[in-house]
């Protein structure tokens, strides 16, 4: 750990380093299978089931894909040190995006689990979150992170309300680049990441959320003013959004 790095930074690394203790020596279940055809040999479902073995990153992906294991929560277990520390460094690169793994940690029903495991995943999830807020150049993109962390917990609320409590250029930048990422999606009434479930609601907070707290924030010259109109018609519905002169003819 550098002591000299920034206080979000070592909480992130502690937060790491305890998934690292808690979940030292979880294996899948000895009874678990896969497909060999689909997913992968025997040899590698074995490697799961020895505890603390690294998994080369192909390995790694495959089983945090997959949504089919008998018990998706030991597998997750097995996993979590090496995920946590390929998800910080931008190792994971999801197909879709980050939604998906956001997914996989909630099919593991991880807040459902003893205290001190649920204890430490909320715990990275949050450091993560909050470093890569104050990150100038975060390793995942703070709108990906974003869709992780709402997947993963079920709940938007709670890192919305830390970025509400960030005011700072590093944060404020993130936001307009989010806001970029997010606008086609929201003008279109669709939350722009796949969600497990309670899509609409997610999607209207995220849009209620943008539409409140952007337009006092995103008022750096750098900040399109075509992009603060789009926020702006948002928060509009019906003809008063796309008969608006500021519509930007997306198609759906």
């Amino acid at each position: 750990m550098n002591a000299d790095a920034p206080p979000s930074r070592l909480r992130l690394d502690r937060a790491v380093d305890c998934l690292a203790v808690t979940f030292r020596g979880m294996t899948a279940r000895s009874d678990e299978t896969q497909c060999a055809c689909h997913w992968g040999s025997e040899e590698e479902l074995a490697r799961l089931k020895v505890p603390d073995v690294e998994l080369d990153p192909d390995l790694l992906r495959r089983t945090w894909e997959a949504p089919d294991w008998e018990d998706h929560g030991a597998v997750l277990r097995r996993i979590l040190p090496q995920f946590a520390r390929a998800l910080v460094s931008g190792l994971v690169e999801p197909l879709f995006g980050m939604d998906e793994v956001g997914r996989s940690f909630a099919r593991g029903h991880w807040q459902q689990w003893p205290t001190r495991q649920t204890a430490a995943v909320w715990e990275f999830l949050h450091a993560w979150w909050a470093h890569s807020l104050v990150d100038p150049d975060p390793a995942v993109p703070v709108h990906e992170v974003l869709a992780l962390c709402a997947e993963a917990s079920a709940t938007l609320s709670p890192w919305l309300s830390v970025w509400d409590g960030l005011h700072d250029n590093v944060a404020d930048r993130h936001l307009a680049e989010a806001a970029a990422h997010w606008e086609y999606d929201l003008l279109g009434d669709r939350l722009p990441w796949d969600a497990w479930d309670n899509a609409e609601a997610v999607r209207s907070e995220l849009a209620a959320w943008l539409v409140r707290c952007a337009p006092a924030r995103l008022q750096a010259p750098d900040v399109p003013g075509e992009l603060l109109h789009r926020i702006r018609l948002i928060g509009l519905t019906g003809p008063a959004r796309w008969e608006d002169p500021h519509w930007p003819n997306h198609r759906y």
